[in-house]
């Protein structure tokens, strides 16, 4: 299996590099921000997703979900409590779904939603706190969601320990006139401009998955491999609660799950996984990593979930795997 890079990939080979080994940002412009704001926002918002929101101080988030009654997946978010409001980050394109089902439910609690003008950005490698620090800005503490308002070279940011991208990842929040300055800023710093290759190559080997990527409203949580971080079995009920936990109970098995791939050969988004000429899977993420060569993530049968099982993809010889070196 090479893992050698065709022609023309020096960009992507140098992009993965700076994100492994320095700092690399990335446009994060498909995503937006809704906030909830009102005296009772933490304590609906703890009745609706699926993750616990209610605990949350100022300053701290983390990762939740957006289900529906019958425990499909509407969206993926990442959870941020100030002390004026309740920020939910998630796609753009989901932004009207979750504020309609929001509203939805919400009957007469006092909480109201606003569509934030926000960009974000995605800031990872192991210098990108010393590149922020040396920027002038604070740095949040290490635990996933944490994150504080402060100033990047003169420029007013929201910076958040991410929780949904590879690596040592922040995830930077900017009103949309002052994004360019952001960027600007953050390149004379000695980060590197950085496309969405190399993003998805970091993301298949961390086995991340992503809403619309991987995740869609045809998926549980349970087939995503995110309940640990997505789901609070501690906290009351929420929508979707009763199929995820009677799930649980009886041992998270899904006729598929999400697994990574090793690849002979790229394949397409949407290519099957063969075994024994029998279509046992379909990949959502295909990346060409200039580590491992061609890798991706799939979902695959339940018979094919252990690491180390051949498979056959895009006529290929492919391996799943549940972690990669």
């Amino acid at each position: 299996m090479t893992t050698g890079l065709p022609p023309g990939s020096t960009s992507l080979a140098e992009d993965y590099a700076a994100a492994r080994e320095a700092a690399a940002f990335f446009a994060l412009a498909d995503r937006s921000v809704l906030e909830a704001t009102g005296p009772e926002r933490q304590k609906f918002l703890q009745g609706i997703l699926t993750n616990e929101v209610m605990a949350l101080l100022p300053g701290e988030g983390r990762p939740a979900a957006l289900l529906d009654a019958k425990g499909h997946v509407q969206a993926l978010l990442s959870v941020l409590v100030t002390k004026e409001a309740v920020l939910l980050e998630t796609l753009a394109d989901r932004i009207p779904l979750v504020e309609t089902t929001l509203n939805h439910y919400k009957v007469a609690a006092p909480v109201r939603f606003r569509v934030a003008a926000t960009a974000v950005l995605g800031l990872l490698g192991p210098e990108a706190g010393a590149l922020l620090r040396a920027s002038g800005a604070e740095v949040p503490g290490p635990t996933p969601g944490s994150h504080l308002r402060t100033s990047v070279a003169g420029v007013d940011v929201r910076v958040a320990r991410a929780t949904d991208l590879p690596g040592q990842a922040f995830v930077l929040h900017v009103t949309s006139d002052a994004a360019s300055p952001l960027r600007n800023a953050l390149a004379a710093a000695g980060a590197r401009t950085a496309g969405r290759a190399a993003l998805d190559a970091l993301r298949v080997e961390a086995l991340r998955p992503w809403f619309g990527d991987d995740v869609t409203e045809e998926n549980i949580l349970h087939e995503t491999g995110l309940v640990p971080e997505y789901c609070s079995f501690a906290k009351g009920c929420y929508l979707g609660q009763e199929v995820v936990a009677r799930l649980d109970a009886r041992g998270g098995h899904v006729n598929k799950a999400l697994r990574g791939l090793r690849l002979s050969r790229p394949a397409p988004k949407g290519a099957p996984v063969l075994a024994a000429g029998k279509d046992v899977g379909r990949v959502t993420t295909s990346a060409l990593s200039p580590r491992l060569g061609p890798v991706a993530l799939a979902y695959v049968h339940r018979n094919h979930f252990t690491h180390g099982t051949p498979v056959e993809v895009a006529g290929g010889a492919a391996t799943v795997v549940e972690a990669f070196e």
